[in-house]
């Protein structure tokens, strides 16, 4: 399965049963001073599933979940959200869409509540509303969602793990059905992380399209339905995770062959 080139390999599809495209870009690149970070990238997620965008650091996954979101805009090609093509200016512009970006390094206000942090710059609500009802708002979406929480606690008194699911709330509270995470596990212990793929399958049975981004093969693995590989700036593979093995990923992302192991005790 190793592709050393950059054509891109292309695993079983069953298009008979498979859910629309949500969101898709064609021919993207995007260049920065000396680097070209993207380079006609191709990717689809479809509604109800768990994408993952895979690739080393640096490999430009990355600058390509910000072009999707509206934080960056391409030099060239295009996106197209439920087959109609669309242009991004801002990532308010990409939550019109129903796309949002859920942010390693949270942008919380830690002074104020669940509750204030979910509304604050909704143009739908207003801090007018009193805390009862602003509380029961959030609330019911949190358990829709099953992502319970306390609306009234405080920030700063939460875990990063809690704090986390107050920033999925903010774009579930504003519409968002195509949810980006980049390298969500990096700030995450152990029982975290488990907290997060449950919550990420909640979203996956909710009919969200969810595209997690990550270098970890254990957690691509354990949480992603399809696997689109990035290196050097270009997608590389498009599989299925049942499909593959961790070994086969990693030659994927390298492009080249992993050494075979060996056993001390052979002497041959």
């Amino acid at each position: 399965m190793t592709n050393t080139s950059h054509e891109v390999v292309k695993g079983p599809h069953h298009s008979g049963d498979a859910a629309p495209i949500a969101l898709s870009a064609h021919s993207i690149s995007k260049r920065f001073p000396g680097v070209l970070a993207n380079d006609s990238v191709d990717f689809d997620v479809r509604a109800g599933e768990v994408h993952t965008l895979l690739g080393e650091n640096g490999a430009g996954k990355s600058t390509l979940a910000a072009m999707l979101c509206g934080l960056y805009q391409p030099d060239s090609g295009y996106l197209m959200r439920n087959g109609q093509q669309i242009s991004l200016s801002s990532p308010r512009a990409g939550l019109q869409h129903g796309i949002a970006m859920v942010h390693q390094h949270f942008r919380l206000v830690e002074r104020f509540t669940v509750a204030e942090n979910v509304i604050l710059g909704s143009r739908d609500l207003s801090f007018r509303l009193n805390r009862s009802e602003l509380e029961d708002r959030v609330s019911a979406v949190a358990e829709s969602y099953g992502l319970p929480i306390e609306p009234g606690a405080t920030v700063g008194d939460l875990s990063v793990g809690q704090r986390q699911r107050v920033e999925i709330l903010k774009v579930l509270f504003r519409g968002a059905n195509i949810l980006i995470f980049d390298e969500p596990t990096a700030v995450l212990v152990p029982q975290e992380v488990d907290d997060l793929f449950d919550a990420l399958k909640g979203l996956r049975a909710k009919g969200m399209a969810v595209i997690f981004i990550s270098h970890k093969l254990d957690e691509v693995l354990r949480v992603a339905d399809d696997v689109t590989v990035v290196r050097q700036g270009s997608t590389v593979a498009e599989v299925k995770s049942k499909d593959v093995t961790a070994r086969q990923l990693a030659e994927l992302m390298v492009g080249s062959e992993l050494p075979q192991p060996t056993t001390h005790g052979d002497t041959r």
